[in-house]
This record gives C-alpha cells, sequence and structure tokens, in this order.
C-alpha cells in the first residue's frame, strides 16, 4: 500500500479535492486550506463563510459548485504548487467564490520555518563573529 509520503504534494492535493467534492458541491464561497509538514498534507478542510441569517433563522445555501467548477479549482490549486519554492512546511489557503457563474479562487501560500531546527543546523560556534546584543 502507497504511503503519504510517497505521493507528489500535487496528488496530495488531488486527493483532498476528491475528498472535499461533496461539502464543495453545497458551497458558493469559503477557503480550503491544506497545512503541509515535509511536504506531507496533514490536516485540510474547508473554513466556509460564515452564514447569514434573518427573522431567526439561516437560510440553506442553494446550490454549490458545479462539477466543471470544481475542477477549475482543482487545475488553479495544482497551479499555484509551482509558486512553492523551497519550503517544505507550511500552509497553502484556497479562497474561493463563484462570481457570475465562475468560480474566482484566490491562493495564499504560507512557510514555515522552526528556530529550534536552525539552532541544530547552525550551532552557536560556527558564529564566533557574531555577538550575542541587544537590540532596542
Amino acid at each position: 500500500m502507497l504511503r503519504t509520503e510517497q505521493l507528489s504534494l500535487a496528488r496530495q492535493i488531488d486527493l483532498v479535492f476528491k475528498e472535499l467534492q461533496e461539502e464543495l458541491s453545497g458551497l458558493t464561497s469559503g477557503i480550503v486550506f491544506v497545512q503541509i509538514r515535509n511536504n506531507v498534507i496533514g490536516k485540510f478542510g474547508i473554513r466556509h463563510n460564515p452564514l447569514a441569517g434573518r427573522s431567526g433563522s439561516y437560510a440553506a445555501e442553494q446550490e454549490g459548485l458545479t462539477a466543471g467548477q470544481q475542477s477549475s479549482f482543482r487545475v488553479m490549486a495544482l497551479e499555484s504548487l509551482k509558486y512553492k519554492k523551497r519550503w517544505t512546511h507550511g500552509e497553502i489557503s484556497y479562497e474561493f467564490a463563484v462570481r457570475q457563474g465562475m468560480v474566482v479562487v484566490d491562493a495564499t501560500l504560507e512557510s514555515n520555518y522552526n528556530m529550534a531546527n536552525l539552532m541544530i543546523r547552525y550551532p552557536r560556534s560556527n558564529h564566533g563573529d557574531v555577538s550575542d546584543q541587544s537590540f532596542g
């Protein structure tokens, strides 16, 4: 059986969209997010835009993304991976909305780094010319 870390990030994004297909079919806007660690997607999901209530009740969303709109969304998400450079930890958020029958997507790529990893990689002894200074 294939493990997640053996799949390319693009294939993992493809699987995310397959898993979210039913949920997306009931939404016209929101944010799809994927959290990445070592180029492996861990947590993912959808942040729904707030529900609008009137007269003590919420109106159900009439229709969500069509199959064609979901396909376009998935292609745009895959295209956004071309802008991911060098980092292996972070989050990608895809804010989406249907405008005039087309799905519009804004992608935000967020890289995360861990200072503890840097301290291991660059021990203090390697920085003999840099002294501890307080700035302020």
